[in-house]
């Protein structure tokens, strides 16, 4: 499937490839603290897949919770996270999902770290909503 996607701002943007079911939750204590909220969602895919059309995203690098280096790439200007990459081999890049224009059409496949995931998550379901929404 192809998608694209950009930032909040505008001024990252990318195309990519992708397999619709490779979509993932993540409940990792590092995601939680990348999004501040319980959970990231994520199309995995490799580097070839992606092709990035606007300005380079800023990168960073940081040590997860498994031990592996993982570098989180963002926009500079408005700070919206893109994607996330490793130290190479395939299917070794995310891409973020809320940064994917067609994320209505990609429903996660798979749920990875629940051990970390907050203890309410399953419960959210039954929780009233705002008339009209």
């Amino acid at each position: 499937m192809e998608i694209d996607g950009q930032c909040h701002c505008g001024r990252v943007a990318y195309r990519a490839e992708i397999d619709p079911a490779k979509v993932s939750i993540c409940h990792c204590t590092d995601c939680q603290n990348l999004t501040g909220s319980p959970y990231r969602v994520t199309v995995i895919c490799s580097a070839e897949q992606i092709t990035v059309t606007g300005a380079p995203a800023k990168i960073y690098a940081k040590t997860g919770d498994n031990g592996r280096t993982r570098f989180q790439h963002f926009c500079e200007g408005c700070g919206s996270p893109l994607f996330s990459s490793g130290e190479g081999g395939p299917d070794d890049w995310g891409i973020r999902w809320g940064s994917i224009r067609q994320r209505d059409q990609l429903k996660p496949a798979r749920q990875i770290w629940c051990r970390s995931a907050a203890p309410w998550i399953n419960d959210i379901a039954g929780l009233p909503r705002r008339p009209g929404d």
